[in-house]
């Protein structure tokens, strides 16, 4: 584009055209050097239980993937990799969200590689936005020194709409790090409320993080969250704070009275402690092995197990019937009838979801004759 400058009505002002623009992207560049290699199954096998930390990540990749190729390729992995697992302490963290899971979980893990030794997989599980459906995935930059400990891997997940605390793919992710060595996995929720329990689901020992000041004995006594935890820590028990914790786990043990006796036998334990500072980590991991200790010597540790594996084997049911539903064929213009029925007034949305349901009922049943 010529300058309007450099017409004869301005004399002696000359605007040069300038230096042309390089590419963005460079010319030079090989994008085949960059194509990431695609493991076949016995590969991935093969790499995983070697403890290949790049194989194992992506392994959960495959796992957290909502393609049905990648699925089916995952499924197999898991399967192949099942015989490995199952030889880990699995410990699931939560607490409300700014109570210090990740700063503890930070500590936590270099205390227990210190005194124990082995392999720690931390699977942080990151909320997903309602809006933009994206994740931050900043969890492993708060724990600064476990992070660059070469026997600890951090994963974090997006929950991806998931309810509960945890990620859907979070039990076959275990699956996978126990697969490759690792004989700790922590599991740290995105910070639960008091229904929110499916990461009691999947560990061996659920570890409760609380904050002095949260509520009065009556806010305890509340069913869910706290009816279910085996241990429970009152986090920033430092400085000016030690008599608020001191206060507050008194009450977490009046409270902890109302409750019936856990199947385990187990009375869970309420300890203080700074995740900031380290004070009290010991006492808390020698609770956890505590109880370790208690519920295999009674058989509760193998029958939770057990229990486990049933109740995800429902849950993986129900997932497969919700996604058999909404990816029927026909199904996405039926929904979209039924709506607009609803919004109408035509009908209620119970005799809707009815009339959907006996259709997809009838559909399956056209299908195997």
């Amino acid at each position: 584009m010529e300058h309007p400058e450099n017409s004869k009505e301005y004399k002696g002002l000359t605007v040069n055209s300038g230096v042309e623009q390089p590419a963005i992207i460079n010319p030079y560049l090989k994008r085949s050097r960059f194509k990431r290699r695609v493991f076949s199954i016995a590969e991935m096998v093969e790499g995983i239980v070697k403890g290949d930390v790049t194989i194992l990540s992506q392994a959960v990749t495959l796992v957290e993937s909502v393609n049905p190729e990648h699925q089916a390729k995952a499924q197999e992995v898991i399967e192949k990799c099942l015989p490995y697992s199952g030889n880990s302490i699995r410990v699931g963290i939560s607490g409300v969200p700014g109570a210090g899971k990740s700063t503890s979980i930070d500590n936590f893990g270099c205390h227990v590689l210190d005194t124990k030794g082995g392999k720690l997989a931390v699977l942080a599980i990151d909320p997903s936005s309602e809006r933009s459906k994206g994740s931050i995935l900043g969890d492993k930059t708060r724990m600064e020194k476990l992070s660059t400990r070469p026997e600890a891997f951090i994963r974090p997940s997006p929950t991806a709409g998931s309810l509960g605390g945890v990620a859907r793919k979070t039990r076959e992710t275990i699956i996978l790090c126990e697969a490759a060595g690792y004989d700790k996995i922590f599991v740290e929720t995105v910070g639960v409320g008091q229904s929110e329990t499916a990461c009691h689901s999947m560990v061996d020992f659920f570890l409760l993080i609380q904050l002095a000041g949260t509520g009065d004995e009556l806010q305890g006594i509340k069913r869910g969250i706290m009816e279910i935890a085996d241990g429970i820590v009152i986090n920033k028990c430092d400085g000016n704070n030690v008599d608020k914790c001191q206060m507050a786990a008194t009450n977490f043990r009046n409270a902890l009275h109302f409750f019936p006796m856990p199947d385990s036998g187990w009375t869970p334990k309420v300890l203080c402690y700074s995740g900031f500072y380290g004070i009290g980590i010991k006492e808390v991991w020698d609770m956890v092995y505590q109880y370790l200790d208690f519920v295999k010597s009674n058989g509760y540790f193998e029958y939770r197990r057990n229990e486990q594996s049933k109740y995800w084997m429902y849950e993986t049911i129900n997932e497969q019937l919700r996604n058999s539903f909404y990816h029927a064929q026909g199904m996405e213009e039926r929904l979209l009838k039924a709506e607009n029925s609803v919004l109408a007034g035509e009908q209620t949305s119970f005799a809707a979801a009815g009339m959907l349901l006996d259709n997809y009922f009838k559909q399956l049943r056209n299908d195997n004759k």
